[in-house]
């Protein structure tokens, strides 16, 4: 038996509703299949008051063996340090949080808001967020960047808004059944098997991107969303075109660009208002390129690509 406890700091439970569509494995199979005991969930647990806070302070103590520490959610700081402004069974959250870390051998941080603060940590961040052990791409965090749970690991980073179901119940499987010392964490924390891989590959549109075939309306059913609608699928670590949302598709197989929010920069506060879909350019060519493409060497590519387009890139020979 595993025992699970999963708490929510400050969310909006997206990722809560993402993990209960869950399909390979579902919520239901962790405990039917892999022996997962959920001690208490946001949405799921049973226990109220004075018997929540009881169940709380007895994983501390030992008492109730805790193996997964999930969380979902900034750990919100404010006012001054105090927590106060985010209270959970009569203490700070960011209080449970720090003790229950201690003695519990996996810390998940699932979605973006609980690996590096998220939208809650935008500048000015007036509710001081942070994520579990990162600030953006700044290692630290809540927990600091020595943390490690009684595992050996650090906090195991699962992003996304929403992180996609199947990582997240995939990943507690892992740990359940031992298999997790084989999995890679990147320098991220993030697991390689979800994010070693860029957004783009899988992507349906990749020869439109080869081709420079743009389209500049969403929902389209060919065209490249890159070069006018902003797309950061070749800039973005996840696997959204290689383990569909609901085994069925992706945002850029439904013509909507990638947004990058696996990215501990996400929301990218730094593009100008009414700038989100579109890609930023200086005399044509992308601020941001794809890794391992120089500007130079960019900008005679597309001249050349563009030249050569078939005929066939720029109908409706592939669908989503």
């Amino acid at each position: 038996m595993t025992n699970l406890l999963w708490l929510q700091g400050g969310a909006c439970s997206g990722n809560t509703m993402s993990f209960l569509n869950a399909e390979e494995p579902t919520a239901c199979d962790l405990i039917a299949d892999f022996g997962i005991n959920i001690l208490w969930h946001p949405s799921l647990g049973l226990e109220l008051g004075t018997n929540l806070q009881n169940m709380l302070w007895d994983c501390i103590s030992g008492k109730i063996p805790l193996d997964i520490l999930v969380f979902e959610g900034t750990v919100i700081n404010a006012p001054n340090g105090s927590g106060e402004w985010n209270r959970f069974a009569d203490r700070p959250m960011k209080d449970w949080l720090n003790d229950l870390s201690k003695v519990a051998n996996f810390v998940v941080a699932v979605g973006d808001c609980a690996t590096w603060g998220g939208i809650p940590a935008m500048s000015p961040n007036p509710t001081e967020s942070q994520g579990l052990q990162f600030l953006k791409r700044e290692k630290g965090g809540f927990l600091g960047k020595d943390f490690h749970s009684l595992s050996g690991l650090p906090v195991i980073n699962i992003p996304g808004c929403p992180a996609h179901p199947d990582w997240i119940t995939q990943i507690l499987v892992a740990i359940a059944t031992g298999r997790i010392a084989d999995i890679s964490l990147d320098e991220l924390h993030r697991p390689e098997t979800f994010f070693k891989s860029f957004t783009q590959t899988g992507c349906t549109r990749n020869v439109h991107f080869a081709y420079k075939a743009s389209t500049a309306e969403f929902g389209q059913r060919k065209g490249c969303l890159f070069y006018d609608l902003g797309c950061r699928g070749p800039m973005t670590h996840s696997s959204c075109n290689r383990i569909l949302w609901n085994r069925v598709s992706s945002k850029t197989r439904a013509g909507m660009p990638c947004i990058g929010c696996t990215e501990p920069e996400f929301p990218f506060h730094d593009l100008k208002p009414g700038t989100v879909f579109k890609t930023q350019t200086v005399m044509g060519v992308p601020k941001e390129l794809p890794t391992g493409v120089n500007k130079k060497d960019y900008a005679l590519l597309t001249m050349v690509a563009k030249d050569s387009i078939p005929a066939w890139a720029e109908d409706d020979f592939f669908t989503v």
